[in-house]
């Protein structure tokens, strides 16, 4: 994967470029190791339970939005951009922190088997999102395409909030990221990302193609992104997100690998425009 030239014009900027390659890793927001002093483990306190329903199959899903104030808030976010977002093509482009919990399966009413999710987000951006039904639609929306990410699934949106019903089933315990760890402090995003910033194309590779997968790699086209300075890439264990500054570019996918994060690197070549993640991978 050379890199364009043209990033070689000193050993500055050599330097520097080489030092984005190799250390422009995620803040992880999936689940870390406990052993991490940025990390520990919680119990979700209850928010609201979400019914829907898996497709094609139409198997019962419940989705329990919890909430707990050891998972960072989001960027503030206006009605006025909450409204750019909802009439935009991707409403979740905004990023949202918020912790997946693994389905656990339960017994509805009905004695039928049937899964559960739990999601648990801010406690302050819960509120305000009890607060307003605009904030609730963006917030159920966005948990259910983060679970439609990280585990493959297609959801319903004909969903249905359970009135007098905080959660259904249990709630797990999780473990989440409490504190960030920028890499490189110049780096730091500023701002959410708003309706200007589009999704960028992009394609998900494994090496090798048969058998057991030992890499992922990421491609992502970057139109007139001039530099790797304009990025911030975060890449966590099963998730990539990665922001081009000014609003230009918004991405947040997740993947059905566990990967090593600490050797991961990142490699932006200015000729294509492209952006190359390749990330080992630990298990599928």
């Amino acid at each position: 994967m050379a890199t364009d030239s043209s990033l070689l014009n000193s050993e500055l900027e050599l330097q520097q470029q080489e030092e984005l390659y190799q250390q422009l890793l995620l803040q992880t927001m999936g689940q870390v190791q406990s052993e991490n002093p940025d990390s520990k483990v919680i119990r979700p306190q209850p928010g609201m339970c979400v019914k829907t329903l898996s497709q094609p199959d139409k198997q019962k899903i419940f989705i329990n939005i919890c909430q707990s104030n050891s998972v960072p808030p989001p960027p503030e976010l206006s009605k006025e951009e909450l409204v750019e977002l909802l009439e935009s093509e991707d409403p979740t482009g905004y990023r949202v922190p918020m912790s997946l919990g693994e389905p656990h399966t339960e017994i509805d009413n009905s004695s039928q088997g049937c899964t559960a999710y739990d999601v648990v987000i801010n406690q302050e951006f819960f509120n305000k999102c009890q607060k307003d039904p605009l904030f609730q639609q963006f917030l159920i929306l966005v948990s259910l395409e983060g679970l439609e990410n990280k585990y493959s699934l297609e959801l319903s949106r004909d969903w249905k909030v359970l009135k007098n019903r905080k959660f259904f089933g249990s709630l797990n315990e999780q473990n989440i990221r409490t504190r960030s760890r920028p890499v490189i402090q110049e780096l730091q995003p500023q701002k959410c990302p708003t309706a200007a910033a589009k999704r960028p194309e992009f394609s998900l590779l494994v090496e090798p193609p048969a058998g057991d997968p030992e890499y992922l790699i990421a491609e992502i086209q970057l139109p007139g992104v001039p530099s790797s300075r304009s990025l911030v890439l975060d890449v966590g264990e099963d998730r990539l997100v990665l922001t081009a500054r000014p609003s230009l570019f918004h991405l947040d996918i997740f993947h059905p690998f566990l990967i090593d994060q600490e050797k991961s690197v990142a490699q932006y070549n200015t000729n294509t425009q492209i952006l190359t993640v390749t990330m080992p991978v630990v298990s599928s």
